[in-house]
């Protein structure tokens, strides 16, 4: 039984079920923080931790630890896939995950970018290219929150992906060509990192100039398009 009908019969008992007031536009009820996209995110931020104690153990070299690294990174790589998407597919869009989300992805490839750099294995001009542009363009869209949002883009996402790839490959102990493919794979993630970088920067000046003074001023994107997080 619908909640709806539940609450005709109780007014005006089995009979009257069909008559009295419609219950569609009733307020509904809000969504739980506690469910499977937000463990989801949750789990990924505690997974940062022991990601980094794994890395770090036998002196950043040991070839079993760098492996178990490299699978914790990667476990904790797919939950930032999967807990956007259904989040929204289920409804389960919440303030928490909004906010709580991006802190996760930061956490997770900011430990690993530094790790790796502490440690020697990548430069530490490829480390703050990529910190600075994450942490700006999350800046960013906390200066136009109320004026919209901006969308997730394809580039970024290709981003994201790269960048997850090529991390995933310098964790591991490998040598010789697969060297070589991490570090092309990292130089792609840091040029579309950058430029991507840009293109949020543009909208949200767009979106700035619309909010002006004497302009029509637009809500964001749609609940389909914005990010969950």
């Amino acid at each position: 039984m619908t909640e709806r009908m539940r609450r005709a019969v109780e007014e005006h008992g089995l009979s009257g079920a069909g008559r009295g007031p419609d219950h569609i536009t009733d307020p509904v009820d809000p969504v739980p923080v506690v469910n499977i996209a937000n463990a989801l995110t949750v789990f990924r931020i505690l997974l940062v931790p022991v990601f980094v104690a794994a890395l770090f153990i036998g002196g950043g070299h040991d070839t079993a630890w760098r492996i178990a690294a490299a699978v914790i990174f990667g476990i904790a790589a797919i939950t930032d896939r999967y807990d956007g998407r259904l989040a929204r597919e289920r409804g389960l869009v919440t303030d928490f995950g909004k906010m709580a989300d991006p802190i996760a992805d930061k956490a997770l490839i900011g430990s690993a970018l530094v790790g790796l750099s502490i440690l020697g294995d990548l430069s530490w001009w490829v480390t703050a290219v990529i910190l600075i542009r994450e942490l700006g363009i999350t800046a960013l869209r906390f200066w136009v929150l109320r004026h919209g949002v901006i969308p997730a883009s394809r580039g970024g996402k290709l981003k994201t992906l790269l960048q997850a790839v090529a991390i995933g490959l310098y964790l591991l102990p490998l040598a010789g060509a697969w060297h070589v493919a991490a570090a092309i794979i990292m130089g792609a993630a840091v040029l579309v990192t950058v430029v991507t970088g840009g293109e949020y920067v543009w909208q949200a000046l767009v979106l700035r100039r619309r909010a002006a003074p004497g302009r029509p001023r637009r809500t964001g994107g749609s609940p389909a398009a914005s990010p969950r997080h």
